[in-house]
């Protein structure tokens, strides 16, 4: 399949189509003032942008780089951004592909020369956005006054641009085309684990790396698991099986998130058709009330019909979604999700909505959703995956 097959508008095509994507200089530029914004309401002079041991996307999102191993950014507003990165030999493409950054080689002491650097621009209090391991964190310590504003980056990353949401929408045709291949190749006699592959081989010839892949398949007879496992076991599909995913494929940091389920070559028993239409319910209900300005309180109120069919979730209702797992990340009444954030739903902002309606008694379930976009006066389906109980074979 080629990338005029994905059915993409001719601009989404445009960028999966260049050597290595990247975004606009206008979009770094709102990127790195909002940094600059976030730096004076914190009084620091200079920001730390972290990738350890690949942990953390902070760079990413700053250079365009995606951190492999380790990345030590310093930036400061109107001055040419400084990394010290590794390993070696991923030196060369770095070079290529971080933008407006000088690219050097950390020498497996990265956080020392970004300490070097620090000092030599004079710098005092420092902010710090990504993961550091403790002994390199006092490290920064000992020098300087150290502010962590992680959390002012995952806010920076809760309402996306427009350009992220093209580049969301590529993720999104990835993933659905992993699903389209799951759909249209499982049958009795594969294992969990060739139907990974199967959803891998579907989209990594277009660019798509994999965030997830939790597929799971259980009998609907005698059924064994109520929520898609994270790690494929040896068991094989089996005519009457019901299986249920929950893919996310990269685009670069931009993931879209399908979640279905499908029979395997019967029709649903009662109580899956059950659990299917009171999911499908639930989802109609929360995108029902999405918009901006939607409260919590409204979301968590809307999935009520799940407990009302005297039925419950395992997995998150709803989460943001979209160079991370952001806020919200809402449970329902019958199985919160910790305490109920106080925000509201803004304009822009990409959530995935994803029932996972079970059994009170924890032996079957269902996964239902996907990514969507909040817009001003409701939602936009990123995805074009079919709905419904669907069947294999």
């Amino acid at each position: 399949m080629s990338i005029q097959d994905l059915a993409l508008e001719p601009r989404l095509r445009a960028v999966m189509e260049q050597e290595y994507p990247r975004f606009s200089a206008a979009e770094f530029a709102r990127r790195h003032k909002l940094l600059g914004e976030v730096m004076a309401r914190a009084e620091v002079d200079h920001l730390l942008v972290v990738t350890d041991h690949r942990a953390g996307n902070a760079t990413q999102w700053v250079t365009g780089w995606p951190g492999t191993i380790e990345a030590y950014t310093v930036f400061r507003p109107g001055e040419k951004m400084t990394m010290f990165m590794e390993l070696y030999n991923h030196f060369p493409l770095c070079r290529k592909i971080a933008r407006d950054a000088d690219v050097r080689w950390g020498e497996h002491r990265g956080i020392a020369k970004a300490i070097e650097e620090l000092k030599r621009r004079g710098a005092k209090r420092v902010g710090i956005m990504g993961p550091l391991v403790v002994p390199k964190y006092r490290a920064l310590e000992a020098s300087f006054q150290v502010i962590g504003l992680e959390a002012e980056y995952v806010k920076l990353r809760l309402v996306k641009s427009e350009e992220e949401i093209d580049w969301l929408r590529i993720g999104a045709a990835l993933s659905d085309l992993g699903f389209e291949a799951l759909l249209r190749e499982t049958r009795p006699g594969l294992t969990e684990r060739e139907l990974a592959n199967i959803v891998e081989r579907a989209y990594v010839g277009h660019g798509g790396t994999t965030a997830i892949h939790f597929i799971g398949c259980t009998p609907m007879a005698q059924p064994q698991i109520f929520v898609p496992p994270q790690f494929h076991s040896s068991r094989k599909v089996e005519k009457g099986d019901v299986v249920f995913c929950e893919l996310s494929a990269l685009w670069w940091d931009y993931a879209g998130q399908v979640l279905r389920t499908f029979t395997v070559e019967s029709e649903p028993t009662p109580l899956y058709r059950e659990l299917h239409a009171v999911a499908e319910a639930a989802f109609d209900a929360v995108t029902g009330v999405i918009r901006h300005g939607t409260s919590m309180e409204e979301i968590i109120e809307a999935a009520g019909v799940i407990e009302e069919k005297g039925f419950t979730v395992c997995d998150d209702l709803m989460h943001g979604f979209g160079g991370g797992y952001f806020p919200p990340v809402l449970g329902t009444k019958s199985r919160p999700a910790g305490p109920i954030p106080d925000m509201t739903l803004e304009e822009n902002m990409t959530v995935v909505v994803q029932p996972n309606v079970i059994t009170r008694d924890h032996t079957a379930g269902v996964q239902v959703g996907e990514l969507i976009r909040v817009t001003k006066t409701g939602f936009e389906r990123l995805h074009r995956a079919p709905r419904g109980l669907l069947r294999a074979g």
